[in-house]
């Protein structure tokens, strides 16, 4: 039986992107949260969300990510799921086209870039609103991470040649850490 309460939730996919970067070895529930700036609370009800949703293996394969699932949903789903929003001028932490990786790959014209507005941040540009609050700090805390965040963004916000670079680009990061 389908259970509402259930449905994903934008920071579930923060989770599971994090647990992408630990392979076999995930540490307990109170450091992924620490990790995150999210409660360990947030960070269970993420994972059994993201278990109903196949995005996450059972608790027989330690919660580790089905990458081809999550990969699927990301470059089908989180435009429709989580549709991308913007906001005004602000200073922020780049993402999308203008973090790595597609910062190598994508020349930013003279428009603003698309920043997560964050007091720390080094760049102005126009306010994208991340997955979620806690993203610009667990981002600055792991470059893994935020490479996969700003990819997510790309794929949630980019016209058709910055999605695509970022599809490729992202199947490799899930990829890397998945098979090692």
């Amino acid at each position: 039986m389908y259970n509402r309460h259930m449905a994903l939730k934008p920071q579930d996919i923060v989770v599971v992107l994090k647990l992408c970067g630990y392979g076999t070895n995930r540490p307990p529930f109170a450091q992924i949260a620490a990790d995150l700036a999210m409660s360990p609370s947030e960070v269970h009800g993420a994972l059994k969300r993201a278990q109903a949703a196949h995005l996450v293996h059972g608790s027989e394969m330690n919660s580790r990510p089905n990458v081809s699932a999550l990969e699927e949903f990301l470059i089908h789903g989180v435009k429709y799921a989580f549709p991308a929003e913007h906001g005004g001028s602000t200073r922020g932490v780049p993402t999308s086209y203008a973090a790595a990786p597609l910062n190598r790959l994508i020349a930013a014209g003279d428009e603003p870039i698309p920043v997560w507005p964050h007091p720390d941040g080094k760049r102005r540009g126009i306010a994208l609103a991340p997955l979620y609050k806690t993203v610009p700090i667990a981002a600055m805390r792991d470059a893994s991470l935020y490479e996969k965040l700003a990819l997510v963004d790309a794929l949630r916000d980019g016209r058709t040649r910055e999605r695509k670079l970022a599809e490729q680009e992202l199947k490799k990061l899930l990829r890397k850490k998945a098979d090692g």
